[in-house]
């Protein structure tokens, strides 16, 4: 009998093969370098590396990424550069960015494309020196500041204030923004015209691993990936795993390398950790492999100012490997999974509402897999890294003033 799957017309994965570009330079004999900057992110961080560097090698671009959070080598023809790595928040500022710029300069290449707030410096400095530059902006960062729990309070919005200045005074320098959702478009436009969308859709034929598993043979698990916070809802994870019912015997698993704040000590005190797994780091195989195991995916973000017009990585990533969603009921989602009808909406701050929808995917198999099957088919026709890396190729052609072919 055929699956829910193949019956939609999805097969049982999408092709595994490794893509080049759909875009691809043309008539240029001379070869492109371009440099990526980040003091903040993993060398293999997935959308600098995994999505943005790697896109632009298959277009045929020379591509150095700068970090101190890696070790040099080349892999998948992007070279990756460290520079040294600091020690505290205030020396990665100063002496991590400064170092970052030298390399930069001695690199001397055709365009540079940088990732985090505090290099703005240096991308000034670039181009001072008539360089090409590209601000790649990957978060609300006024926004972002307002909820940074190693800020006093008081001083927050101060600092927000001051970030928003700074962002608008100096974005008008660059050759171009990239942004990562609509909210922060709309907000760069006016300031820049040269503001392009490139949004953190998945890569579906890494993640669709976890799609080949039959659903009859999954656990009665749910997951949560990502980082493991007080205002990403993992208290209100954990208490909703304590108010399913009996019979029901279920488990949360969360992945993530470790609890990124120390008032989270007691997480394993609360109600619900016994029904809680707590995998660590997991590769992007293993994160795959993990959404083959389980019936559902978390994405339950505090109403957080930074949150309410977020489009995480991890919706698009859970629809791609086919599970249903259950996520926090914030217009911007409601638009995206109720409109798609792939998963379910509450309130993060009611772990009851919470236990009360993993129930409902849990009893109601069939509907979860089709649920499931809704989001894989929109992650295969729309919400896609290849849509997004032609949009990424096309701007650099634009900025170097080269032909691409399709």
């Amino acid at each position: 009998m055929p699956s829910i799957a193949e019956n939609l017309g999805l097969g049982t994965a999408f092709d595994l093969a490794p893509k080049r570009s759909a875009f691809c330079l043309s008539g240029s004999r001379r070869v492109v370098r371009v440099v990526h900057l980040t003091s903040v992110h993993a060398a293999m961080d997935i959308r600098i590396f995994y999505k943005e560097c790697r896109s632009l090698a298959r277009a045929g671009m020379q591509v150095t990424l700068l970090t101190p959070n890696g070790q040099d080598e080349v892999a998948e023809d992007v070279q990756i550069k460290t520079v040294p790595r600091a020690r505290g928040r205030l020396s990665r500022v100063t002496r991590t960015v400064w170092s970052m710029y030298r390399e930069a300069v001695r690199q001397d290449a055709d365009l540079y494309h940088f990732h985090d707030p505090e290099l703005i410096p240096v991308g000034l400095l670039l181009r001072a020196r008539g360089k090409r530059v590209i601000y790649d902006v990957h978060e609300d960062v006024p926004k972002d500041i307002l909820s940074k729990h190693y800020l006093p309070e008081w001083s927050r919005r101060m600092v927000s204030w001051a970030a928003r200045e700074i962002e608008n005074a100096t974005c008008k320098r660059f050759s171009a923004l990239v942004v990562v959702t609509p909210a922060i478009k709309k907000r760069f436009q006016s300031l820049h015209n040269r503001t392009v969308m490139i949004r953190n859709f998945p890569i579906p034929e890494e993640i669709a691993v976890g799609a080949e598993a039959p659903w009859d043979s999954r656990e009665m698990a749910v997951a949560y990936v990502g980082g493991i916070t007080g205002l990403r809802g993992i208290r209100e994870m954990v208490q909703a795993m304590a108010l399913l019912p009996e019979s029901l015997p279920a488990t949360l698993k969360i992945a993530g390398s470790s609890f990124y704040e120390d008032n989270l000590d007691d997480l394993p005190e609360l109600n619900g950790w016994n029904r809680t797994h707590h995998l660590g780091y997991l590769d992007r195989s293993g994160i795959a492999n993990l959404f083959g195991t389980v019936r559902a995916g978390l994405v339950l973000f505090h109403p957080a100012p930074n949150h309410m017009e977020a489009m995480p990585m991890k919706l698009f990533e859970y629809m791609a490997a086919g599970i249903p969603i259950i996520a926090s009921d914030f217009p911007a989602w409601r638009e995206l999974v109720g409109g798609v009808g792939c998963g379910i909406l509450v309130d993060p701050l009611r772990p009851q509402a919470i236990a009360e929808a993993i129930t409902y995917v849990l009893r109601h198999p069939a509907e979860a897999e089709e649920m499931g099957c809704r989001g894989q088919m929109a992650v295969r026709e729309t919400y896609n890294w290849d849509s997004q890396a032609q949009e990424l190729i096309r701007l650099y052609c634009e900025l170097l003033e080269l032909s691409c072919a399709e």
